[in-house]
């Protein structure tokens, strides 16, 4: 095993529980934090987390389970949040009087949130020198089964990864790699991270597209009947903007092209990864398209910050605009506006030399 960390665990959503969970079982000192302590209670009462996947079914016991945020983070080599983009400004507020020079936050996938949770730790007093990475996907496929149970159908094999500020890439990635030794793999800087997330790419089509399904029956998986050839066929044109954007910005590939997921096992979930994610049954669900994180998150933020960047970059996004405009229809609300793109984030006026150095030197 590598060296033993001391990893700070923090949020209450699928991915964190599955967090906290596998960094348990690779050995690390795991402080697993949520604020909700009601909704913490199973776990908090017994300090244990239930496990499910290819090996079977297993308690793992955390070092530490806390609402205390400071307990948490006190010397932590690395504070692990795969929390919704949506909830990441809180934190960082929550964060701010406790990060201490040298640390290392990582936010799988991200959305651009390091560049946001850096400034809003600013915002809120940090004067901190501390790293915030960001990655392509949520390091697992994963689902709670309740409420001190977490299933994980796969894992990442290939996790496209940057820090902002760029300067700090060699010495963050080091900690990272120590909690998931063998999928990391560095991009420039924390805006192509934020370009190769999955999540705008795979589920806008695949929510907008199911619309009438979804709020006509009870549960509809997305993943297996609302993944149809036509819908298929938008995933590719918009992933093409995406990487168009990227190349106009000089980042180099891989680009990790969104087809591979589905016909190849050299995506960021490797071999099958579709396969398993449809066998397991977990993504047969409730979807409100309206407060759901395919919503809210994957149209509202990162949707929102790939149309942008694309104007930015003087890129033709057709599919981008298109179904960004879609996804403010039926959320009412304007996502264009509101959402996190350059404008809103007052990074657009920036000239791109201006913006690579903000990207490589930090606030």
């Amino acid at each position: 095993m590598a060296e033993r960390l001391k990893i700070a665990v923090l949020g209450g959503g699928h991915g964190c529980y599955a967090a906290a969970a596998d960094m348990t079982e690779a050995g690390h000192e795991v402080r697993f934090w949520r604020r909700d302590a009601i909704a913490f209670a199973p776990v908090l009462n017994t300090g244990v987390i239930t496990l499910i996947d290819h090996a079977g079914r297993r308690d793992v016991a955390p070092a530490l389970v806390t609402t205390d945020l400071a307990e948490a983070v006190r010397d932590a080599d690395l504070l692990l949040s795969p929390l919704p983009a949506s909830a990441q400004v809180d934190l960082a507020t929550a964060l701010a009087p406790h990060v201490t020079d040298g640390q290392v936050l990582f936010i799988p996938p991200g959305t651009f949130g390091s560049y946001v949770m850096a400034k809003a730790m600013r915002a809120a007093g940090s004067h901190a020198d501390f790293a915030v990475a960001e990655a392509g996907t949520l390091p697992w496929l994963t689902r709670k089964h309740g409420a001190a149970e977490i299933a994980i159908t796969t894992r990442a094999t290939r996790l496209p990864t940057g820090v902002f500020p760029a300067r700090h890439t060699e010495t963050a990635l080091a900690v990272i790699r120590r909690a998931f030794p063998t999928c990391l793999e560095a991009v420039d800087d924390a805006l192509s991270a934020a370009l190769m997330n999955a999540g705008p790419i795979i589920h806008p089509p695949l929510i907008l597209m199911n619309a009438g399904p979804i709020e006509h029956f009870p549960r509809w998986d997305i993943h297996k009947e609302g993944t149809q050839p036509a819908i298929r066929r938008v995933h590719d044109a918009l992933d093409a903007e995406r990487i168009a954007v990227r190349t106009a910005l000089g980042y180099a590939g891989p680009h990790f092209p969104l087809a591979d997921h589905y016909t190849t096992a050299t995506w960021m979930y490797g071999n099958l990864a579709h396969d398993k994610l449809v066998d397991s049954g977990d993504w047969h669900e409730k979807l409100d398209l309206t407060t759901h994180r395919y919503m809210t998150e994957d149209i509202g933020l990162g949707l929102a910050l790939l149309a942008s960047v694309a104007r930015y970059a003087g890129v033709a996004a057709p599919t981008a605009d298109g179904l960004l405009q879609l996804g403010s229809l039926a959320a009412q609300q304007d996502f264009r506006s509101t959402g996190r793109t350059l404008e809103t984030l007052g990074l657009y006026q920036l000239s791109p030399s201006a913006l690579t150095r903000l990207l490589h030197d930090g606030l």
